[in-house]
């Protein structure tokens, strides 16, 4: 804590602790203002403006330095200067003197606050900056709630100063009425308690309850001035309760819910069930990881004590593999199996009508229309493919068509070209390397995994290496040329040597550059709901129109199979019930995970995160090259990184690298949504020997390092004398 912050917390205990040791207290007291009537009302009569500015001077330093006793200064102001007078300078000074103790609080006490609770105070001010004054304006209605309580806390957020005065004085109002009018009978009253009477009390509530109310007045005029233009066709009746458009993750988990509680759910589908995580992604890509990391370990056989062979394999049977493992899956996710579930399932194309009809052009041709009195959107997304000059002419596939033109193949193409440094391009450049091709992978930007911190990338960029693939960070793509047979890639150097070309000669080039929210063919651009880079959404899911909701991939901002599904509850849940109790999509803990060799998994915050958000951490590291099970597995290599609350066991986030990562995040992801520590994991007994002790001994490091030395010496000297 800086100096003027120690000295003004200095200053304002010294004035408070002032005003207690001379007992100043007394003069604050119902019996002496009655008492004192008198003698203040002459003193009015002859110097009025003297004695109103040192009132008004008096009310806000009392408000500021939050001394009890405001009540009756406010029944005085009514007192002396009257009903109007007196509710003008005590609207005035008590907003003052409550700004003041507001910015206090914020000079002294925020720092100090976003040191040790960033991320809390981070989604604090998220609901402040949408509806902070809203909140405020309830609370200052109010009297019982202590508004010293408010200065305090709302100080700690980022509301703007103006918007904290004028919201106070507003809402201060109706309550600084009723005490100054009370104090223009002060010789009626027999004590402050007069004043809150059942009667009294119970309109302070009804006043706090007001806004409530009055802000559901406002959201039904805000949903008829939407729904205005549909007034003439919006239906009586509906179809179903919910129709589903994608029959992806978020799509079969909206489908699901809603038949498991009985609502009348159609969903539709125009291509493949399953949508891109069991046919272009999750699935077959890990199955390709899989053959690839068998014919790793062959060639590395040494290692096992075996010797190292050169794996004799069928690249078109390693393809087959990859489809059959798509097709034993599939069960999973088909039209039989939801059927059976109780949904009915169409195969065609969903386009929105006005937001309860969707028109369905079915695969054979035919076109119907149902209404639903909810709808959701869960179209996915789609590999993104660069505006390249020449990228038609030499051809290129994607994340997701690869799959089906590899099939094709014979032979794995010698030369490929893996466009991007995420985890799509990282996994698929690995996988190709072990499996016999040259891949060169490109990134523009610095490093590859950038989300990461840079440790990671860097491991992770050795570990690419290691296995062939020829990694060129800083390098811009250009265009693509044909030179007769050749097809080639003109990169652009980044950076130092910049300008510099480069030409890289391929067979097959693999865009993998990201994946983009399809928002095309839908409807919703006819209708008006608003995209962006996404379905634009509140914290409910829901669109512009509030029974219209996104989820997964279209909706953002996670692009995970696991997301997708985590979305489709609330999604499902509110679109159902939402009538009655809608629940805000929880995005606090939220893993994932990239399946290189060795794999990198990551929860909550890493390094880079929370350095950019100014939140206070300590870091515990494991490695896990000092792992048993890790060392009888010839896999000696990574860590367990632990991101904790300064001196406290608070997981903020967790990222491991090394093999059977995602795996082991789990027991991260469950402590952290819980509010777990790593006390708890320490407590807690792991098979031996297992990969999993690793996160055993790394919460024991924390406890090492957060050892009681002082007591631990008492502890030595005890043993000692016991020792005689």
């Amino acid at each position: 804590m800086r100096f003027r912050q120690v000295f003004l917390l200095l200053l304002l205990a010294s004035v408070i602790g002032t005003f207690v040791a001379l007992d100043l207290g007394r003069y604050l007291s119902f019996e002496q203002l009655k008492a004192s009537q008198a003698e203040f009302a002459q003193l009015h009569a002859q110097q009025p403006f003297t004695v109103a500015a040192v009132y008004f001077v008096v009310y806000v330093l009392a408000t500021a330095l939050s001394i009890p006793g405001a009540v009756i200064i406010t029944l005085g102001g009514g007192a002396l200067f009257g009903l109007w007078q007196g509710l003008l300078l005590v609207s005035f000074a008590s907003t003052i003197g409550a700004t003041l103790a507001f910015l206090a609080s914020r000079f002294v006490l925020r720092e100090w606050v976003e040191a040790r609770f960033g991320q809390r105070l981070a989604d604090i001010n998220v609901g402040v900056d949408k509806e902070g004054a809203f909140y405020l304006f309830t609370l200052r209605l109010i009297p019982v709630v202590p508004f010293f309580l408010i200065n305090l806390l709302m100080g700690l957020t980022r509301m703007k100063t103006w918007t904290y005065y004028w919201v106070s004085q507003l809402g201060m109002l109706a309550g600084t009425a009723v005490y100054v009018n009370a104090g223009t009978q002060l010789a009626q009253l027999d004590s402050v308690q007069g004043i809150l009477s059942p009667a009294l009390l119970g309109s302070f509530v009804l006043l706090g309850i007001f806004p409530l109310l009055a802000r559901r007045v406002v959201a039904a005029i805000q949903k008829r001035k939407v729904y205005a233009r549909w007034a003439s066709v919006g239906p009586q009746t509906f179809d179903r309760n919910l129709i589903v458009i994608g029959a992806g993750a978020a799509g079969l988990v909206s489908a699901y819910i809603a038949a498991a509680v009985k609502a009348k759910v159609t969903l539709i589908e125009a291509h493949k069930m399953g949508g891109d995580c069991l046919n272009y992604g999750c699935v077959p890509s890990k199955a390709l990881i899989k053959s690839a990391m068998l014919a790793h370990q062959m060639r590395h056989g040494a290692k096992y004590g075996l010797s190292d062979t050169a794996p004799s394999f069928s690249f078109k049977a390693v393809m087959q593999r990859v489809h059959d493992v798509i097709r034993a899956i599939e069960p999973h996710d088909s039209v039989a199996r939801y059927t059976g579930l109780g949904v009915e399932v169409l195969q065609g194309y969903g386009r929105l009508v006005n937001p309860w009809t969707v028109e369905v052009t079915l695969n054979d041709g035919q076109v119907q229309r149902l209404t639903a009195r909810s709808i959701v959107i869960a179209a996915g997304a789609r590999p993104m493919v660069p505006p390249l000059p020449g990228l038609d002419d030499v051809g290129y596939v994607t994340s997701d068509t690869l799959w089906d033109e590899f099939a094709k193949l014979d032979d794995i193409p010698q030369r490929i070209v893996v466009l991007g440094g995420g985890p799509i391009g990282c996994e698929l450049s690995q996988s190709f390397a072990r499996l016999g091709a040259q891949v060169t992978q490109v990134e523009m930007g610095d490093r590859i995994m950038v989300r990461e911190d840079v440790e990671v990338s860097v491991l992770a960029c050795a570990a690419l290496q290691a296995d062939g693939v020829v990694v060129l960070t800083g390098h811009k793509a250009l265009r693509c040329e044909r030179r007769g047979e050749d097809k080639i890639l003109v990169v652009n150097q980044q950076g130092e040597g910049q300008g510099q070309e480069v030409e890289i000669v391929f067979d097959a080039l693999v865009c993998a550059v990201g994946r983009v929210a399809r928002l095309q063919g839908y409807g919703l651009e006819d209708i008006g709901v608003p995209t962006h880079r996404t379905v634009e959404t509140n914290e409910y899911l829901q669109t512009i129109y509030p029974n219209i909701y996104a989820a997964g991939d279209v909706a953002g901002p996670y692009q995970f199979t696991h997301t997708a599904a985590h979305q489709a509850w609330y999604a499902a849940v509110n679109a159902l019930f939402g009538d009655f109790k809608s629940f805000k999509v929880d995005y606090r803990v939220i893993p994932w995970a990239t399946f290189i060799d060795p794999e990198v998994a990551r929860v909550g915050l890493n390094e880079q995160e929370a350095q950019a958000q100014g939140i206070a951490y300590e870091v515990t590291k494991y490695g896990i090259d000092d792992l048993d099970r890790a060392i009888a597995d010839s896999q000696a290599y990574g860590f367990v990184k632990v991101l904790t609350v300064p001196g406290k066991d608070r997981i903020l986030g967790v990222t491991i690298v090394g093999s059977h990562a995602g795996d082991l995040l789990a027991e991260y992801v469950l402590a952290m949504k819980h509010g777990l520590g790593l006390n708890k994991i320490l407590g807690t007994i792991h098979t031996y020997p297992t990969m999993a002790e690793a996160n055993k001994y790394a919460a024991g490091e924390w406890k090492r390092a957060h050892a009681p030395q002082s007591l631990l010496a008492w502890v030595k000297k005890f043993h000692d004398w016991r020792r005689g």
